[in-house]
Formats: structure tokens, C-alpha cells, sequence
């Protein structure tokens, strides 16, 4: 009878468990939304589909990889932040969106902090000025040089305002003196596309999306922003050999609205993990030019807080603001 009681009582207890609590044994039974604040063809977006594909595998469940961009990453975001915490809706959060966009947007729709659930930290990258073929500077003192020579200086685009390759730019032509315009996009890709198209001359961009066209030859690498070369693409020069001393990566990662469930973001994180500690996804990332960097949840929100932190007096620094 006591055994009875207590089942009952346990039994009561659970059923006045939120509905979403009680779901996590069977989560998810439905399909997941990926949202990409930013254009097909980017880091962001290559990042998501190569590890969405492993999750959804893993999961059971469709992993459906939606793109949202606009306002440098803080829309789609914006629209996650406000989405119901059932784990149905995640967004890959960025240094544009999570890092750099609190500092940079004087009204944001969101806090980077308190308005999500930080669940995996996936991948760092870094930085890249490439150019056309047929660009005439071959190093990035020609650049310099052609900026003054230009009455308007030169066109550099990025993925779009408040990315880490926007303030990378911004600090290229604080450093060198170099005047540069910079030629915000919705995404990597479609700035890249106009980079091969000649549109604009050259782009700071993120290592991954910029890989197969610096393999393929339909863009040419000036420089990347590592302290030393890097492995996968050993003749690039970094920016500090050719004198100019600086150093930019990005980084990217899932994340949910504020209030997930802690069995939800402990799923997410050991599967995302799983993935990314699979031969094929490190080799790939590996050519691409990323570093895999698991955390754990607690791990990546204090690497965001951090990230908050560090680039709040760059972009004080750059005097770029967004109304």
C-alpha cells in the first residue's frame, strides 16, 4: 500500500511537470528548424548543413536548414531568441550575431546572454582577404598603395555589417592607413559571387567559404589573419608577414531560446559533439580550414560572455555604430 501511495504521489508530481519537461524522454518527435542568419554559401551556412545532416541522424528527426538573413546576422537571430524553448527551433549563433552585434546595433531586438541557451560551440575559423584574378596588387602593400592612389579608395566586401571580416576591415585601414569602403552583403556567397563576377575587387571573408574558390583559382588569397601560416593552405601569407599585425577568426555554434530545457540542451550537446568528433566532419573542416572546438553548454555561454566582453572596445575603437 505505502509502494501504491508513493507511485501516486510520484505519478501526480510528474503530471504537474510543464508539458515540455515531461517531453524530453521522446524528444524530439517532430522535426528541427536550423536557422542561418545569413545567405546560402557562407561559413555559417556550410557549417550548418555539415553538421545538421550527422544530428539529424542521430536524432531521428529531419534537420531542416533555414536561411535568414538580414541586419548582419541579428534577424534570424532575433527570430530564434523570441521562439518557443521546446527545442524545435535553433539558430546558428556567430560572433556577428552573439559577439560583435551587442556593441555594434544601438537597438538590438535581443540580449546575446540572457535571451538564448548556449548548446554547442562548433567550429573557429579564420579570417581571409582574397581578391579577383586579375586584381593588380599581388600583396596587401599593393593594396595599400592602390587605396591611395584611388580618389575613392577601394571597395572591400564582407558577409555583411558587424561580422568580425567587417571590423577586420575596418582595422586593416586603421592599421595601414589603406582607404578602404566596405561593401556590406546578406551572406558570404552572394558577396563572393560578386567577387568572381568582378562586381567589387576583393572580400574579407571566413577561411571555409572561401576555400573551394581559392582551390578552384577563381579568387586569389592575399592574406590570412592567423599568427602563423596555415596548414591547409601553406603558400598563403599571413597579414603579420607582410607587416600588418593583425589577427581575426570567427567562430560558430547552436543555440536555442532562453529556457530549454536542461535534458534538451544536454541531448543537443552530446550529439553535436558526437558529430563533430566523426573522422569524415573533422577531415572536412579540416579542408575547409576550420578548427572543431567542442564545449559544453556552460563551456560556450561564458566563451560567448567573453567574446561580448572582447569586442565591445574594438568596435568603440572602429566608431562604427548601426541605427
Amino acid at each position: 500500500m505505502l509502494r501504491r501511495r508513493a507511485w501516486l504521489a510520484g505519478g501526480a508530481a510528474f503530471a504537474a511537470l510543464p508539458a515540455i519537461a515531461r517531453a524530453d524522454s521522446g524528444w524530439p518527435a517532430q522535426p528541427i528548424r536550423l536557422i542561418v542568419p545569413f545567405a546560402p554559401g557562407g561559413t555559417t551556412d556550410l557549417a550548418a548543413r555539415l553538421v545538421g545532416q550527422g544530428l539529424s541522424a542521430r536524432l531521428g528527426q529531419p534537420l531542416i536548414v533555414e536561411n535568414k538573413p538580414g541586419a548582419g546576422a541579428t534577424l534570424g537571430s532575433a527570430q530564434v531568441a523570441q521562439a518557443v524553448p521546446d527545442g524545435l527551433t535553433l539558430v546558428v549563433s556567430n560572433i556577428a550575431s552573439h559577439g560583435i552585434a551587442p556593441s555594434l546595433y544601438r537597438e538590438l531586438r535581443y540580449d546575446a546572454l540572457r535571451d538564448f541557451t548556449h548548446v554547442a560551440l562548433l567550429i573557429e575559423t579564420p579570417s581571409v582577404f582574397v581578391a579577383h584574378p586579375r586584381f593588380p596588387p599581388e600583396d596587401l602593400g599593393g593594396v595599400v598603395r592602390r587605396s591611395r592612389e584611388q580618389p575613392q579608395g577601394i571597395d572591400i566586401a564582407s558577409s555583411g555589417a558587424g561580422s568580425s571580416n567587417h571590423l577586420l576591415i575596418v582595422q586593416f585601414g586603421q592599421v595601414t592607413g589603406a582607404r578602404v569602403n566596405h561593401v556590406p552583403y546578406r551572406g558570404a556567397g552572394p558577396a563572393m559571387t560578386d567577387v568572381i563576377a568582378d562586381v567589387v575587387p576583393m572580400m574579407s571573408d571566413s577561411l571555409p567559404s572561401a576555400s573551394g574558390h581559392l582551390r578552384g583559382g577563381a579568387v586569389r588569397g592575399l592574406a590570412v589573419a592567423t599568427a602563423a601560416r596555415h596548414p591547409a593552405f601553406p603558400a598563403l601569407p599571413t597579414f603579420r608577414e607582410q607587416g600588418v599585425d593583425l589577427v581575426s577568426n570567427s567562430w560558430f555554434g547552436i543555440s536555442g531560446p532562453a529556457g530549454l530545457p536542461q535534458a534538451v540542451t544536454e541531448r543537443l550537446n552530446r550529439e553535436i559533439n558526437a558529430v563533430l568528433a566523426e573522422p569524415a566532419t573533422q577531415r572536412r573542416f579540416a579542408e575547409l580550414g576550420g578548427l572543431i572546438s567542442p564545449l559544453s553548454p556552460a563551456a560556450y555561454a561564458e566563451f560567448i560572455a567573453r567574446e561580448v566582453a572582447r569586442w565591445a572596445p574594438v568596435v568603440q575603437a572602429s566608431g562604427a555604430r548601426v541605427e
